[in-house]
């Protein structure tokens, strides 16, 4: 049995990730901060047949995130898949509060590095060497699309975090070409269930499962944003806590 750990779990995009790779088999780990969020996905999820289990942790902590990872190895087998797509909670805007691009500020960037690169440079961290050992393993990491595809100035601050996540995962993407293990980015440029056809949950999560199964796109780009986007000054909605 192959598993997934879906860190950043959320009632939307990770829950709809979860039962797709259930739908495949998996058994399926989620991890997030929110303890009565997870349980409540674990029972949604109850019907699929596989084994879901929840760990709760906060991806700034990495030594929470590590002992949750763990928790799933031991529990669960090892991680055939993570996917990683974290989202900023109240606290945390209110730490690192949107911005425009010209007011940028060392302040309102911190926060956003913690949650997004460095969040999830340990997640990788944890996971990627027993991969390599195993000549196997996929890692899916998701960001909103102002990452690198799409400009988004009035997330000036996010995007500094997210645009080095991203492009850590398309240069892992290349390091990691000829040994079996897989890294892929999926920027997201909507806003998740509330759009077209492209924005619904399990639209999306079947994109990250042929990502998986296909194991060859280093970026996947969802779009399906308004027109006015850009001038309401909308912000970045694309994952779910």
């Amino acid at each position: 049995m192959s598993t997934i750990a879906i860190v950043g779990a959320g009632p939307q995009l990770g829950q709809a990730i979860g039962r797709r790779f259930a739908s495949e088999g998996f058994d399926v780990a989620l991890i997030a901060r929110n303890r009565t969020t997870l349980q409540a996905m674990a029972e949604d999820l109850a019907d699929t047949g596989v084994r879901v289990e929840i760990f709760p942790a906060d991806v700034t902590d990495r030594p929470a995130l590590h002992a949750a990872l763990t928790a799933a190895e031991e529990l669960l087998g090892p991680i055939d898949v993570l996917e990683y797509s974290p989202a900023p909670g109240p606290a945390d805007l209110r730490k690192a509060p949107l911005v425009e691009a010209t007011s940028v500020t060392v302040d309102s960037v911190l926060a956003q590095l913690d949650l997004y690169l460095l969040g999830g440079v340990a997640a990788v961290e944890h996971v990627l060497p027993a991969m390599l050992k195993r000549d196997t393993g996929t890692i899916l990491v998701s960001s909103g699309a102002g990452s690198g595809p799409i400009i988004a100035p009035h997330v000036a601050n996010v995007q500094i975090a997210t645009g080095g996540m991203r492009n850590w995962i398309l240069n892992l993407h290349a390091a990691l070409s000829g040994t079996g293990v897989y890294a892929g980015h999926v920027a997201i440029a909507a806003f998740i269930g509330q759009g077209g056809v492209d924005s619904q949950p399990e639209t999306m999560a079947d994109a990250y499962w042929r990502m998986h199964a296909e194991r060859t796109e280093a970026e996947l780009l969802i779009q399906d944003l308004p027109d006015d986007y850009l001038e309401k000054g909308l912000a970045d909605k694309f994952v779910d806590s």
